[in-house]
C-alpha cells in the first residue's frame, strides 16, 4: 500500500502548540490516534509518526494513576490529570481491555516497558464475576473489581475485551497462553448462554443475558464476532469457530438484505418463535464497520465471491441513501473512513496479500498493526 501523502505535509498540524485543558477519552484517543500514528509509521516507515506515538501516549499515561490500576476513562491531555466519567467510579470493560494492541506495539518499538506494564490486560484474568468465560460490562476504578455482575452482552461497552484477547495473542507470536484460555472459554461461554436461532428461517444470532434471563437482542456491533472467529480458525483454533463465523456472517447480511433501505439497524431484535423475520430497534445506521470488516476476513480464508458481493450490495446503499448534499445530521462518525471504507477497499482489492492477515493484525479501529517477531524499523 503506498500512502499518497508525505510526511512534510501534516508537519504544520503536528507543530500546533502545546495543548492545555483538553479532555479526551483513553480508549478512543489510544484505537484511533495512537493506533493511527504506530500503523502509519510501520506503513511509511517514516520516525515522525513513532515520534508522535511516543508522544500521544505519554499524554495518556496518567489515566493509570487509580487505586487498581484500572485505567480512568478521560485524560486531560494538556494538564496531566485523569478522571472516571462525572455520573460513575466505573469505567467499561471495553475501554480498559481494547487498548493493549497499541500499548504493546509502542512498548515494543520504543523500549520502553511501563507502557505495556501499565496497560496490560491481565488485571482481569483472574477476577471475580466471569460466568464461563463472559465478562461483565463495567469494572470499577477503585475497587479493581466489576460491577453490574450477573450483565453479559458482546455488543456495546463490551465487544472489543473478546477481541482484543485473540488479537494480542495473535500479535505476540501465540505465546501468551493466559490470553488463548480466556478467548476459548468465551466462545464457549457465548454458545453456551448467548446463541440462538429464529424461527423458520434458522438465522444463528448472539443475544444478551442479564441475571440469567435472556434477551433476544443483538446489536449490529456484534458482527465483529464472524470475523474475528474466522481468523482465530485461520490460525489454528478449532473448525467449529469457523462453521459459527459463516452462520453468523449469514446473520449479519440477512440484517442489511431483509431492510427495505438495504441498511442494518443499529439493533435488532430476533424471533424465536415460529414468525420469521426480526423487528428493528433503533431504526437507524450510522456507517459502522462491523458487518464489512467481517466480510473481509470471510473472502480472505474462504476466497468466496459472495462476500464480495454482499460487501457490493451494502456500498451500493450507503451511496442511495446515505451520501447527501446537506445532512439532516451535520455530522459523519470517523469510523465511516477510518474503518467501513478501508475494509471495502480491502476487500475489493485483487490483491490478497495488500496487508496480508498472516503479516499484520488489525486493531479495532482498522488500523493494521505487525504481527511480532517482525523487528521494529
Amino acid at each position: 500500500m503506498q500512502l499518497m501523502v508525505e510526511s512534510s505535509q501534516l508537519a504544520p498540524a503536528f507543530n500546533s502548540p502545546p495543548l492545555s485543558n483538553v479532555d479526551v477519552n483513553l480508549f478512543e484517543s489510544t484505537i484511533r490516534i495512537l493506533g493511527g500514528l504506530l500503523s502509519t509509521y510501520h506503513l511509511t516507515g517514516d520516525q515522525l509518526f513513532l515520534e508522535k506515538a511516543k508522544d500521544i501516549g505519554s499524554r495518556l499515561m496518567p489515566a493509570f494513576k487509580t487505586p487498581s490500576k484500572i485505567p480512568y476513562s478521560d485524560v486531560n491531555i494538556g494538564k496531566g490529570t485523569a478522571h472516571p466519567p462525572r455520573w460513575t467510579s466505573d469505567s467499561t470493560l471495553a475501554e480498559v481491555t481494547s487498548i493493549q494492541l497499541e500499548f504493546r506495539e509502542l512498548s515494543r518499538l520504543t523500549q520502553e516497558p511501563h507502557y505495556q506494564v501499565r496497560t496490560q490486560g491481565g488485571l482481569v484474568h483472574k477476577l471475580p464475576g466471569k460466568h464461563d468465560g463472559l465478562v461483565p460490562m463495567f469494572i470499577n476504578t477503585n475497587s479493581g473489581q466489576f460491577t453490574h455482575k450477573g450483565v453479559f452482552t458482546l455488543g456495546a461497552r463490551a465487544d472489543s475485551y473478546y477481541e482484543y484477547l485473540l488479537k494480542q495473542w495473535i500479535q505476540g507470536g501465540k505465546t501468551e497462553d493466559d490470553l488463548l484460555e480466556d478467548y476459548l472459554q468465551a466462545v464457549e461461554g457465548v454458545k453456551k448462554h448467548l446463541l440462538r436461532q429464529t424461527g423458520p428461517s434458522r438465522l444463528t444470532f448472539v443475544g444478551e443475558l442479564s441475571h440469567n434471563r435472556f434477551n433476544p437482542k443483538m446489536d449490529h456491533l456484534v458482527c465483529f464476532l464472524p470475523g474475528t472467529l474466522a481468523l482465530g480458525a485461520h490460525n489454528g483454533l478449532p473448525g467449529d469457530h469457523m462453521d459459527l463465523a459463516l452462520q453468523l456472517m449469514e446473520t449479519c447480511h440477512q440484517m442489511y438484505a431483509q431492510m427495505e433501505t438495504g441498511l442494518s439497524p443499529e439493533i435488532a431484535h430476533f424471533n424465536l418463535q415460529a414468525r420469521d423475520g426480526r423487528d428493528p430497534a433503533d431504526r437507524h445506521n450510522l456507517l459502522r464497520p462491523e458487518t464489512v470488516e467481517s466480510l473481509f476476513y470471510m473472502y480472505r480464508f474462504t476466497k468466496d465471491t459472495k462476500y464480495r458481493d454482499w460487501g457490493w450490495d451494502i456500498l451500493q446503499s450507503f451511496n442511495k441513501y446515505t451520501k447527501v448534499q446537506r445532512s439532516h445530521r451535520p455530522d459523519m462518525e470517523s469510523f465511516f473512513l477510518g474503518e467501513t471504507l478501508k475494509y471495502l477497499y480491502l476487500l475489493f482489492s485483487d490483491d490478497m496479500e495488500l496487508l496480508s492477515l498472516d503479516k499484520y493484525v488489525f486493531n479495532t479501529e482498522a488500523h493494521p498493526l505487525p504481527i511480532w517477531p517482525s523487528p521494529p524499523k
